[in-house]
């Protein structure tokens, strides 16, 4: 399944209302994933991982790599990796601009 056109995100901006990249997500939100905007093998191995659209996934850390707790799990992704995931916060709001 490819993005939609319009739906990719454009230098940091949002794909939809609501809907922004995790890289821009405060730590301690808890988000819902609603899409992947990368190639289909990084899409893949992000499902494998279990970054997958509709998971909700608790974002711990940021600075550098970003520390996701994903299925009970601890994960570490670049912030290049997570501008691909696009999220839609449920706690604690978007990072100020």
């Amino acid at each position: 399944m490819k993005p939609a056109k319009g739906e990719i995100v454009r230098e940091g901006q949002c794909a939809q209302p609501f809907v922004c990249p995790l890289s821009r997500v405060r730590a301690g939100s808890v988000v819902c994933i609603k899409q992947l905007a990368a190639s289909e093998d990084v899409m893949n191995r992000l499902r494998e991982m279990g970054f997958c659209e509709e998971q909700q996934i608790k974002l711990i850390r940021r600075g550098g790599n970003l520390i996701c707790q994903v299925c009970n799990a601890r994960l570490g992704i670049s912030e290049r990796l997570a501008e691909s995931i696009l999220v839609e916060p449920l706690t604690g709001g978007l990072q100020p601009a």
